[in-house]
């Protein structure tokens, strides 16, 4: 069974992983994490014994918390412009006012935003804390290293959502041995 350490180690191991790190961690933003893709792709390819390394994701997730910082366009504008600087997607977002585009109560840091994605195995994150790598889960790791698609049980209506994301995304091709399993 996987541990946080193991997770850790694989991102400290891929070169790629740690240089997109450090260009979000030179950004100064506070509360600030990567996730959904770029780590969650990561752990389930290597549990199914592919080496990808840096190629497990079409986008980055970047989002911080900062009820004083930027607006929405803000993060647009900064997206664009490390995806100019390092040739991959970036999604930057203040989830500061991310809450109402589902309608829900503000979130109160990032953490609480990831607990919140549409599913536990998404819902991970890591981010540098002065060169030290460190993992956020708040749902733990137990359904992401065990292969294990569940909706999570604090997004309200998730199952249908999480349905058809995992059909859009094609993760059942990519990854065979993922399950679904119902929250309860």
């Amino acid at each position: 069974m996987m541990t946080e350490n193991d997770i850790l180690n694989l991102v400290r191991d891929d070169k790629w992983m740690m240089d997109t790190l450090r260009i979000a961690e030179d950004l100064h933003l506070p509360d600030w994490l990567i996730g959904a893709g770029f780590l969650r792709n990561k752990v389930w390819s290597h549990l199914h014994g592919y080496d990808r390394a840096g190629v497990d994701t079409n986008d980055i997730d970047l989002v911080y918390y900062d009820p004083k910082g930027n607006r929405e366009e803000d993060d647009e504008k900064l997206s664009r412009e490390l995806q100019e600087k390092t040739g991959i997607n970036w999604e930057v977002v203040n989830e500061f006012y991310a809450h109402k585009w589902n309608n829900i109560d503000p979130y109160i840091s990032s953490e609480d935003a990831l607990s919140r994605w549409p599913e536990t195995a998404t819902g991970v994150g890591v981010r540098l804390e002065k060169g030290q790598l460190r993992l956020i889960a708040p749902h733990g790791i137990s359904d992401l290293v065990n292969l294990i698609i569940r909706s999570s049980p604090k997004l309200v209506n998730a199952k249908q959502l999480v349905r058809e994301r995992v059909e859009k995304k094609k993760w059942l091709t990519k990854w065979p041995k993922l399950r679904f399993v119902e929250s309860d």
